[in-house]
């Protein structure tokens, strides 16, 4: 049964610009009532007998669409609005930007093609300039979703959802909008910092000379010109989780563009504690990570927060129970969320999605718990062996890392999880490294590590075995943990109820983590233990391990309990580091 959440849902969702780290000022959202219809892949779409609510899938409750709905491999979705624009859209250049669509689209501008996207996680726009008119305009979007069966990225979707798997969803589920800039126009930017020197380093893709005013709060603290990159010297404050300093900075070419964006002063890496111990650091020194897996999945929207103040909430919440950490498991969150990651000091360990075959349930499951690893060349093991998949997903991590790159709190890349459609994972690292190596790489995350030599950190996923810290000269993090389910009436999804240890219980779950956190992890620290990752932040769907529910209306412990286990941890690593 669909839950509600008591977040308001307005007729233009999610109407804040999507893009805080390259922003104008002059945008219009898309968002809110479209007119919908499901048909056969093929056939031709002219009467409209739905409404649905953009930016929700129509497998989700906000979406307006019944209760029960699915999609077959042989259909496809059909979306469509009016749009009513002046001339002006036609003086420069317009843009039509999508935050996700799941899977596939084909996009239509008053009849006339204007682009196609592959790949359900990561955005992308296209240039409608020549296609508007003055006055009504038609916008169309034509989707289809194979779920398992199109070796692409689809994260915990699943056609048989059940336990760990979750109902499969489709179509627009992120924010759709509209710009207008003018012709010569930044492009892109790219933020580099490096802490060391307290110098950040700032490539703009745009012709034309730049003015770029930095800010400290509300005053101007650097104003210079530049025409594509400039190196900016300075005492900056370092961004970290106690301190979450953040600096934003404008920029104009003389053609009339201008963009706001922030950034924050800080380094990720590895290095030694005075011990000899390898640690995660950050801002070159060692610094423990207690975090949470957060899915993104809501009751009421699926993939997609009801507001912006559900996400702002969830963060808060991690906040306040003394997490400085969050792993973004599965999934790309909208960049709003990211930013109050920024904002409110939330490091960010972020997934890349998976996809493949179909996961064999022993060689993903039973044999890594027996001990047993694998080989990631083999891709028949790793249900792999479809090359334009495994193409895919290399476009996908490429496309992530340019969406993501500017994100002051990402920490650490995870290019795999548990043998879900893993590959090549070594050359894949390597890849990444050569995209962006500012960040920490958990190449394998869980189980199937392809050696010391290949991957960076010793990757734990713990839930039925004690506890421990290997023999290992990589820093170790136990990167999944705990998982403890306790059940609240009316607040759950079915019946069912999956979780690692189950508890009757606030009063025996309190004392179950207290146990965890501070009788069987804390004494890990000193034995090399860098960070850890408790499943997880919310109750989904059967998976009823959250410490909130389904429908963020009950938290299940109470906040200053929580913050008090993670301080007594943050006070152990003091002490070794």
């Amino acid at each position: 049964m669909r839950l509600k959440t008591d977040y308001n849902v307005d007729t233009i969702p999610h109407p804040e610009y999507p893009r805080p780290q390259l922003k104008r000022e002059d945008y219009t959202v898309l968002n809110g009532y479209w007119s919908f219809a499901k048909a056969k892949i093929g056939e031709e779409v002219s009467d409209f007998t739905d409404k649905i609510l953009v930016p929700f899938s129509p497998e989700a409750l906000n979406s307006g669409i019944p209760e029960g709905f699915t999609l077959s491999r042989d259909e496809k979705l059909v979306y469509q609005r009016s749009v009513e624009l002046d001339g002006s859209y036609a003086q420069g250049v317009a843009y039509l930007h999508f935050g996700a669509v799941d899977q596939e689209c084909n996009v239509f501008v008053n009849g006339n093609k204007v682009g196609y996207h592959k790949g359900g996680y990561t955005p992308f726009c296209m240039e409608i300039q020549d296609y508007l008119k003055n006055g009504e305009n038609i916008i169309r979007v034509e989707v289809t979703d194979f779920t398992e069966g199109s070796h692409g990225a689809r994260g915990k979707q699943s056609s048989n959802p059940g336990k760990i798997w979750y109902t499969p969803q489709s179509g627009i589920w992120q924010t759709v909008w509209m710009e207008n800039v003018p012709k010569i126009h930044i492009k892109d930017l790219t933020v580099w910092t490096f802490y060391d020197k307290s110098c950040v380093e700032i490539s703009v893709d745009c012709a034309g000379i730049n003015k770029i005013f930095v800010y400290d709060g509300d005053r101007e603290i650097i104003k210079d010109t530049f025409t594509g990159t400039i190196n900016l010297e300075y005492p900056f404050v370092p961004w970290s989780p106690e301190n979450p300093k953040l600096y934003t900075f404008t920029l104009k070419n003389e053609h009339g563009d201008r963009v706001e964006s922030y950034f924050g002063m800080r380094s990720f890496g590895i290095g030694e504690d005075k011990y000899g111990k390898k640690r995660l650091m950050l801002n070159g020194k060692p610094y423990f990570m207690s975090g949470v897996l957060d899915q993104g999945y809501y009751s009421d929207g699926l993939l997609t927060p009801p507001s912006d103040i559900a996400m702002l909430d969830d963060i808060r919440l991690l906040k306040n129970m003394g997490f400085n950490m969050v792993r973004k498991h599965i999934k790309i969150e909208p960049m709003r969320w990211y930013y109050y990651c920024d904002l409110m000091g939330l490091i960010v360990w972020q997934d890349f999605v998976n996809g493949g075959g179909e996961y064999k349930f022993s060689h993903i499951g039973i044999m890594p718990f027996l001990g047993f690893k694998h080989k990631d060349s083999d891709y028949k093991y790793f249900s792999r062996e479809n090359k334009s998949g495994r193409e895919e997903f290399m476009q996908a991590m490429e496309e992530t890392v340019r969406t993501l790159k500017n994100v002051t709190s990402i920490g650490v890349w995870v290019p795999f999880n548990e043998g879900w459609g893993q590959f090549d994972s070594f050359e894949i690292t390597q890849r990444l490294l050569s995209l962006d190596n500012t960040r920490i790489i958990d190449s394998v995350s869980g189980w199937h590590d392809q050696g010391k030599d290949k991957t960076a950190l010793c990757s734990l996923h713990t839930y039925y075995t004690p506890l421990r810290v290997p023999r290992d000269p990589r820093p170790v993090v136990l990167s999944e943990f705990g998982g403890y389910s306790m059940k609240i009436p009316h607040h759950v999804y079915s019946e069912k109820e999956f979780g690692y240890k189950i508890f009757k219980s606030e009063e025996e779950l309190c004392h179950g983590l207290e146990r965890l956190f501070l009788k069987k992890l804390l004494p890990l620290i000193g034995k090399g233990l860098s960070a850890c990752v408790y499943t997880q932040l919310s109750d989904v769907e059967e998976e009823i391990n959250g410490l909130i529910t389904y429908d963020r209306a009950k938290i299940k412990i109470p906040l200053d309990f929580m913050k008090k286990l993670n301080s007594a941890l943050y006070k152990e690593a003091e002490v070794i580091n």
